[in-house]
């Protein structure tokens, strides 16, 4: 594969897309909006695009308030209700030199576009991200408990963007990403089929196309986490699932810590069956389980002492339990699939 040419960007006569694809974000978007109409970045040099699955809360009614203020926003349909196809639907659109995908599940600090802007000319990039803080969707004990679990490295490992990091560093994916136009040119748009998991998989492609991507730590985006259990399982499920289709596609995976969910619950599965053979092989099933509960609950301790929320010591362990068993489960089905060539499906989640 051809490495990716770079065009001259001059910061003088630079353009910027904002895409954001959305769905039912009625609880969301507004603050979403607000955070972009508060940038540092010129607004003569921003479009921003909404892309809407066909929202049946009141999503579209704000948006659409937002465009007879603000010519520089635009409302587009897309009717495929999923991510990819909405990121696509945005990029064929856009009119910047450069193209920010974001997410309206989120709220961006003032200094959100002009610094990624400046470091993805600075370090010669073709992607460049911020790091997420997960907040919870509402002051509860469970959307606590989901937040914090979901930038903890206990629940989603070394995942940088989620658990942090203190200097730039180059990496595997960010959180939406702040592209190169030419980058779309040259290896193509996000697979279209992958409902969850679409930019690990165009990241990935765009290192295996000599493609840098670097994480900003100085730039951080608030994520609001989901609001319940069944939607983060689902969610979690979701993103497993389609792991293994991003695999076979690359060839390779596109990082090692998406197998450590699998192996757990296999091991609960098979560990189980095996345990009933032999006292040795229970005592080990047993000392792991029982390790892994400690591990839960040590952070539990910890999370419920930051944030004086005695509840969390119990909650907090069933939450971590809940998104590797939803994760791996889902990444086992993804392989059942691939080998029974079943076609890949999931409902979108909000």
């Amino acid at each position: 594969m051809k490495k990716i040419k770079h065009a001259d960007l001059n910061p003088a006569n630079i353009f910027v897309s904002v895409i954001c694809p959305i769905y039912n974000e009625e609880k969301y978007i507004a603050a979403c909006i607000e955070s972009i109409l508060e940038q540092d970045f010129p607004k003569e040099k921003l479009e921003f695009l909404l892309i809407d699955g066909m929202s049946t809360d009141k999503t579209r009614e704000i948006v659409k308030h937002y465009t007879t203020t603000h010519s520089f926003i635009r409302l587009i349909d897309n009717p495929d209700k999923v991510a990819p196809v909405a990121l696509n639907i945005g990029i064929r659109n856009a009119t910047g030199s450069i193209i920010i995908r974001i997410d309206g599940h989120s709220a961006f600090p003032k200094n959100y576009i002009s610094v990624l802007v400046k470091y993805l000319i600075d370090l010669d990039a073709d992607n460049v991200g911020g790091l997420w803080n997960t907040l919870p969707a509402k002051n509860t004990l469970v959307c606590n408990a989901i937040a914090i679990a979901s930038g903890n490295k206990f629940g989603v490992g070394n995942s940088l963007h989620k658990v942090g990091c203190k200097e730039v560093i180059q990496t595997d994916t960010v959180p939406f990403g702040c592209f190169r136009r030419e980058v779309f040119d040259q290896i193509g748009f996000f697979d279209e089929y992958l409902l969850r998991a679409e930019d690990d998989e165009f990241n990935a492609r765009l290192i295996n196309a000599g493609g840098k991507i670097f994480l900003i730590p100085n730039v951080v985006i608030n994520y609001y986490a989901r609001d319940t259990f069944n939607k983060m399982c689902k969610m979690y499920y979701q993103y497993g699932l389609y792991k293994p289709l991003v695999m076979k596609k690359l060839g390779r995976p596109a990082t090692l810590r998406q197998f450590f969910p699998m192996l757990f619950v296999l091991y609960l599965f098979f560990g189980l069956a095996l345990s009933f053979l032999s006292k040795t092989t229970m005592f080990l099933y047993l000392s792991i389980f029982l390790l892994y509960w400690i591990l839960g609950l040590t952070m539990g301790v910890k999370e419920a002492k930051l944030n004086k929320k005695a509840g969390l010591i119990y909650l907090l362990p069933l939450t971590f339990f809940m998104i590797h068993l939803s994760y791996g489960w889902g990444y086992i089905v993804g392989i059942f699939k691939i080998f029974t060539k079943t076609k890949f499906s999931a409902s979108v989640t909000r």
